[in-house]
């Protein structure tokens, strides 16, 4: 047997198949020369030592490096775009839903001129804009996430028993109203999954959210809160549908009820569907139950105010106010944006609740 074969056996044998090849070059050994023994044993030695670094290496390129994760990085989403003008082109409940209602036909309610007098000499107040109200955004922010969005815990401290349990995909760093004061609403819209989530009252204690109550609508059905409960606004109804939000202006058309609010005195402590939850209001007969509507009256000529202001009054005649809360009478909710004009908000304020009339909902 000359080195070429005797090289054969051993790149073979002995690098793949270790203990076959020690077994036939210990009975070559027993016939070779001793010469040939020397050779022989100087090329086991060598590719021993080939063996043992070709081994060492196959393991280092399968080892996890120690600061490589374990488990895989969920998959981000390809088709999703997390943006408010992304959340305008999902449908925010179906269409039969009352909250897409074209109320601009419906009757007036019997009692309309009674009611309205309580606030007649009221304006309109776009509590929405752009720049600082008291070193906070003007407005009710939001924040638009992807069905990948983890969830963070929530602690419910006042009204658990009425709230969504969590986990809420709600970034620790999505902005609140008003910096934390006030009603601190906080809002997140899954658009992905057609999934609202709300907190009133949210603050952030570490690695959760604690507030006062939370909510979770599915905006692909008409599924409304349980009877009686409140949501993150005092009526029990989502806030997120009823903001103006300034893509929709962009789009050229709000296509939904606003919200907004009375004094206590103005509000019956009651509900109308699609709102779930009454408060200890003092209103009387002549008043306005939560959920109930009030629309611009059609003769109001819209014609010299500013395109954005007419998108606006065009949605009060065709899908009016939505009572949602307690607060000042007659101001309008709407989402911070710096592309708002505040000048030309305020204009807005040339309308009086005289100018409105109310949706029937006393028989």
């Amino acid at each position: 047997m000359n080195l070429a074969i005797i090289t054969q056996v051993f790149s073979h044998f002995l690098i793949d198949k270790l203990p076959i090849g020690f077994l036939l070059i210990t009975c070559y050994l027993a016939t070779t020369p001793v010469a040939m023994k020397k050779i022989i044993i100087s090329a086991l030695i060598l590719f021993t030592a080939i063996y043992f670094l070709s081994a060492c290496k196959k393991n280092e390129s399968t080892a996890i490096a120690p600061d490589q994760p374990v488990d895989p990085v969920p998959p981000v989403s390809n088709s999703c775009t997390a943006t408010k003008t992304a959340a305008e082109n999902i449908a925010i409940f179906p269409g039969d839903n009352s909250w897409n209602k074209d109320i601009s036909a419906s009757a007036i309610d019997p009692y309309s001129t009674r009611i309205v007098a309580g606030f007649a000499s009221n304006v309109i107040k776009a509590d929405f804009g752009t720049g600082l109200w008291e070193n906070a955004p003007i407005g009710i922010p939001y924040i638009v996430v992807c069905g990948n969005q983890p969830k963070i815990p929530v602690t419910f401290t006042d009204y658990g028993d009425e709230s969504d349990a969590g986990p809420y995909p709600i970034p620790l760093t999505t902005p609140i109203e008003g910096n934390g004061n006030g009603d601190s609403h906080v809002i997140a819209v899954d658009i992905e999954n057609g999934m609202l989530y709300e907190l009133f009252n949210a603050h952030v204690s570490r690695s959760r959210w604690d507030a006062s109550s939370g909510a979770i609508f599915n905006l692909k059905t008409n599924t409304m809160r349980t009877d009686g409960w409140t949501s993150a606004d005092a009526a029990g109804l989502p806030i997120f549908p009823g903001l103006v939000r300034y893509d929709e202006i962009v789009k050229g058309v709000i296509d939904h009820p606003i919200r907004f609010t009375l004094s206590s005195s103005l509000v019956k402590p009651a509900y109308i569907y699609p709102a779930r939850h009454k408060v200890s209001s003092s209103g009387g007969q002549y008043s306005l139950p939560f959920g109930a509507r009030i629309r611009l009256k059609d003769s109001f000529n819209v014609s010299s105010y500013s395109a954005t202001n007419q998108i606006i009054l065009k949605a009060l005649k065709k899908y009016g106010l939505i009572l949602a809360d307690i607060g000042s009478n007659l101001y309008v909710s709407g989402a911070p944006d710096q592309r708002w004009n505040n000048d030309d908000l305020r204009k807005l304020g040339q309308l009086h609740g005289s100018d409105f009339e109310v949706v029937k909902f006393n028989n």
